[in-house]
Parts: C-alpha cells; structure tokens; sequence
C-alpha cells in the first residue's frame, strides 16, 4: 500500500484544541475522508439500481419468468 499526503488549512483556535484534546488528526482526516468515499460509492451504487430498474420496469414479467426457467432448466 502506497501512501499520500494532503493537507488542509484550518483556524488556529481549531488546532490548539486539537492539540489540547490530544485529537489525533491524521486519523480523523484519513477516517472522514474514508467515510466520504464510502458515501459516494453507495450513491453511485444506488443509482445505478435505480437506472437499472427503471430498464427492467420495462420488460414484460412473463419474459422474465420464461428467461429464469430458461435457464434453471440449462443447469
């Protein structure tokens, strides 16, 4: 695993609390921008399912139903 490192630009008030509570500052950065990420991948996920049943809507179910005994009958 490779890393990089980022930075940001926040008040002084901020890091001397920081530095006061003892907040480990990389952690939370690393675990926030983790979290973002994670985010946006289940958004991208969501609507993904959202074209995708918008397309299925669109296939009659009786297809549908021949397709799936198609192929349970091909195994």
């Amino acid at each position: 695993m490779s890393w990089i490192t980022v930075s940001a630009k926040i008040r002084r008030e901020l890091y001397e609390k920081l530095k006061k509570y003892g907040i480990p500052v990389s952690e939370v950065i690393r675990r926030a921008l983790e979290e973002e990420v994670r985010k946006r991948e289940e958004e991208e996920v969501r609507e993904a399912l959202k074209r995708a049943q918008e397309i299925l809507m669109k296939i009659p179910p009786e297809e549908i139903a021949a397709i799936v005994r198609s192929d349970r009958e091909e195994r």
